[in-house]
């Protein structure tokens, strides 16, 4: 088991910021507004050669009512009673407040080990709030900015100790890691082994996706959509715990949260995200920040849910996030959430499927599931999509078996020839998979028209079954091999 070091502390001590410095990255939003985490993040922290688990939680806030506020200060509990080590934050700039030492009460109650920091105590100016940290009595207060990682080495201290107690009463997995070992190289990745020969007109610096991933790891699969549409609610009935915050109230999920999960034996990374509205309407700064986080969730995801509400069907905004999805080259499913209070079912799904046909086009067969989210139905059934596209995205097509198909193809539907031109289709490979990315060896790409470029992917898509994924074709004119060469003379 991983020791867990859970952050608290009233709002805008700074608990994020140093979740952010204990992590090495700037997942946690953080803004001078109070109040901007609300549900608790997880991550892999690393200081000075220690490697642990650390929770960001929500500001406590003295809440015990069904308001937002109360289900908040629930989830900081909730992380507060999983945790091995409490870092309790005061702001040292302003001093001792009456809600900290509430709450350093409760903290005092528990079981679980409290270590005291002043945030905010570089300079003088906080030399007065940290003497006022001795009277929560919680212990000798840690003098330390989350800023600028002043007192960082105190910290180390103090986890490694109660790191080491922990173990004395139950096995941590890998609870120090000798400094020496962080500079050691990563191991190297074998290359995946392809069918398809060397081409002179295949060259990497044409291509502006990233490298073909190894596939391994669990599925990154990021749950998108408008805001209030059901997405926290469903991470929770698929987690089968009330891990997230949910409620009536729009806009709810600011981060992006990720939860390990495993399903049938197979594990899966889920990203729960802030509602999408559109960019006309986001006035708020720290919506604006949620947005970015959402899209960036959905750049490192593998396959994207998008929950619509069934009284709402794919309007504006829902397409445009899936057209982001699909520009992404990101596998896509959409689920139809609240399906069991929706009354004209029929009407809506030949709504979707229109919707889908008419403006979505360059991507067909996008499965739709109806779930409901609150009562768990067809769950399952949205899975089993998850993990059928997920095996169609990663799919590799021998290079014989394209060319025969690119041949046969040819001499039913010989492309045009613009101003008398012939063009020559010579050879077509799968370059990428993740989605499957194809080129072609054209011998007048730039003359080519949009509308067979179109045709040659639709038809590669039916033929070689890969419905509901973006397809990528690149048309790339073959180097002349007697370029450059001087001639003989005779």
């Amino acid at each position: 088991m991983t020791f867990t070091v859970a952050i608290v502390g009233r709002p805008n001590v700074g608990k994020s910021t140093l979740f952010n410095r204990l992590i090495g990255k700037r997942l946690a939003l953080v803004d001078d507004q109070p109040g901007v985490t609300r549900d608790r993040r997880e991550g892999e922290a690393f200081l000075f050669g220690l490697r642990f688990k650390v929770i960001d939680t929500a500001g406590l806030e003295e809440a015990f009512d069904q308001s937002l506020e109360a289900r908040m200060r629930q989830q900081t509990e909730q992380a507060v009673s999983e945790a091995d080590l409490v870092l309790m934050l005061i702001d040292a700039r302003v001093g001792v407040m009456p809600i900290d030492e509430h709450f350093a009460k409760f903290l005092r109650k528990g079981k679980t080990p409290i270590a005291l920091m002043a945030n905010k105590c570089e300079g003088k100016v906080g030399d007065i709030g940290l003497m006022e940290a001795y009277s929560l009595g919680l212990g000798e207060p840690i003098p330390f900015s989350a800023e600028h990682g002043l007192g960082s080495s105190d910290l180390y201290d103090i986890i490694k100790e109660h790191m080491e107690k922990a173990a004395e009463d139950k096995v941590v997995a890998s609870p120090y890691i000798p400094p020496a070992n962080l500079e050691a190289e990563e191991e190297e990745i074998p290359a995946t082994q392809d069918d398809s020969e060397d081409h002179d007109f295949l060259d990497d610096d044409d291509f502006e996706e990233e490298d073909e991933e190894i596939v391994r790891g669990p599925l990154q699969l990021a749950i998108v959509g408008r805001p209030n549409v059901g997405k926290s609610t469903l991470v929770n009935k698929l987690l089968g715990e009330e891990r997230l915050l949910t409620g009536p109230e729009a806009g709810i999920t600011r981060d992006a949260i990720s939860v390990e999960w495993e399903y049938q034996g197979r594990p899966i990374k889920l990203v729960d995200t802030a509602g999408l509205r559109r960019k006309s309407k986001i006035m708020d700064k720290v919506e604006k920040l949620s947005a970015s986080d959402t899209i960036r969730a959905l750049k490192f995801a593998q396959v994207v849910i998008l929950v619509l509400d069934s009284d709402g069907i794919l309007e504006k905004q829902d397409l445009t996030i899936a057209r982001t999805v699909i520009d992404e080259g990101r596998a896509l499913i959409i689920a139809v959430n609240k399906w069991d209070a929706c009354p004209n079912k029929d009407e809506v799904m030949q709504l979707v499927r229109d919707r889908l046909q008419t403006s979505l086009p360059q991507v067909k067969g996008i499965p739709v599931v109806t779930i409901s989210a609150l009562k768990g139905q067809n769950l399952n059934k949205m899975l089993d999509a998850v993990f059928n596209i997920y095996e169609i995205w990663n799919r590799r097509i021998p290079t014989s078996g394209l060319n025969r198909w690119l041949s046969e193809l040819l001499e039913i539907h010989p492309p045009p020839a613009p101003g008398g031109r012939r063009i020559k289709l010579k050879y077509i490979t799968q370059a990428r998979a993740r989605p499957p990315t194809f080129a072609i060896s054209c011998s007048l790409p730039e003359d080519l028209p949009a509308s067979y470029s179109r045709f040659i992917e639709n038809n590669l898509r039916d033929t070689f079954d890969l419905p509901g994924v973006p397809i990528r074709l690149h048309m790339k004119k073959g180097d002349n091999p007697y370029a450059g060469k001087k001639k003989r003379n005779n």
